[in-house]
């Protein structure tokens, strides 16, 4: 991996990374992205848009994955990948930069996992997967609050509904991001932003008491948040996310998924995962034992398993109708 030194060109401050391996910067950022029309994050045609708030004001973050031919595509495993040019606009702009490489997973090390002997451990849908993307990483945002607010919205709710109420708390208190970013996208609001959200603006947006209770807590507690970035992920993050009431193992495991890049982080509590990964591997629905028994023999690497599976195209069987989300905001 390389980093060349930052320059300024058309205000912006400008640099480039130099992946060491096949690097696919869609695939890996696409975790970060709530839906086509995320405010925050946008992704669309090698080019990816980040619009965030730092300690030193508000950031817009461009990312651009470079053309190297017919012999560049994220799916050759030979040589490096393409690299990716960084610029960022904004008062926190140097800061930023020098984060570029953890954000696009700089740190993610597939090493053991792509040793011919693991790799002959894995079931035969994985093994596929993961020479089909071979450049997949996991980011690393190192961002904690940024990454706890859209989880809490997906507590308990449609993916739909949660989306929704993401575009809608981002586009209405996120401000206008620096840069020349697409029109649609805001800077993620601050945590005292969204502790002053009114509550009926917590209602038009369709999220329960329960959830924007929890947002604002830990809002609250920001400082001390930000602060367990520096901490490895384990137990004891877990536990001090899970002190702030209202973020239980589930939500601490898609936080830390996205921003400490953490390779082991599994979802129980999961609405679908349990089921998905049962039926995967063992040919039957199974509980979050039963998943946590089935992806035990790869203790360590669970959650690249889990993100292999879900690349190798395995969709479980659908014996019902899909749940139709209600909407409360208007009653």
């Amino acid at each position: 991996m390389t980093v060349t030194a930052n320059c300024a060109i058309d205000g912006a401050l400008n640099t480039v990374w130099q992946p060491d391996g096949p690097y696919d910067m869609a695939a890996t950022l696409g975790i970060l992205q709530r839906g086509t029309w995320d405010p925050a994050v946008s992704i669309n045609d090698g080019v990816a848009w980040l619009a965030f708030s730092t300690p030193d004001g508000p950031v817009s973050l461009r990312l651009t994955q470079a053309s190297r031919g017919t012999d560049s595509g994220p799916r050759t495993r030979q040589g490096p990948g393409a690299p990716i040019v960084a610029s960022a606009w904004g008062p926190g702009a140097q800061t930023v930069l020098e984060s570029v490489p953890a954000l696009l997973g700089a740190d993610d090390d597939w090493a053991e996992f792509d040793e011919p002997e693991f790799l002959a451990g894995l079931p035969r849908q994985i093994r596929e997967a993961r020479r089909r993307h071979p450049g997949l990483r996991l980011p690393s945002t190192g961002r904690m609050v940024d990454a706890l607010v859209p989880v809490i919205l997906e507590q308990k709710i449609t993916t739909i509904e949660a989306r929704r109420a993401w575009r809608y708390l981002a586009g209405r208190y996120g401000e206008q991001p620096p840069g020349p970013a697409p029109k649609h996208m805001r800077v993620t609001p601050t945590p005292e932003q969204f502790r002053r959200i009114p509550a009926w603006e917590w209602h038009r947006a369709g999220v329960d008491s329960k959830r924007s209770a929890a947002i604002v807590r830990a809002c609250a507690a920001a400082s001390g948040l930000e602060r367990l970035r520096s901490l490895p992920t384990g137990p004891e993050l877990t536990a001090k996310l899970c002190s702030i009431p209202g973020i239980g193992t589930w939500t601490a495991a898609e936080t830390t998924q996205r921003t400490h890049g953490c390779p082991d982080s599994v979802s129980v509590g999961d609405y679908h995962l349990a089921a998905y990964v049962g039926w995967a591997l063992a040919g039957k629905p199974v509980d979050d034992d039963g998943m946590l028994e089935l992806l035990e023999p790869w203790h360590g690497h669970r959650q690249r398993v889990v993100r292999m599976l879900v690349l190798s195209g395995f969709r479980k069987p659908s014996f019902g109708p899909r749940l139709a989300p209600a909407d409360h905001r208007f009653r």
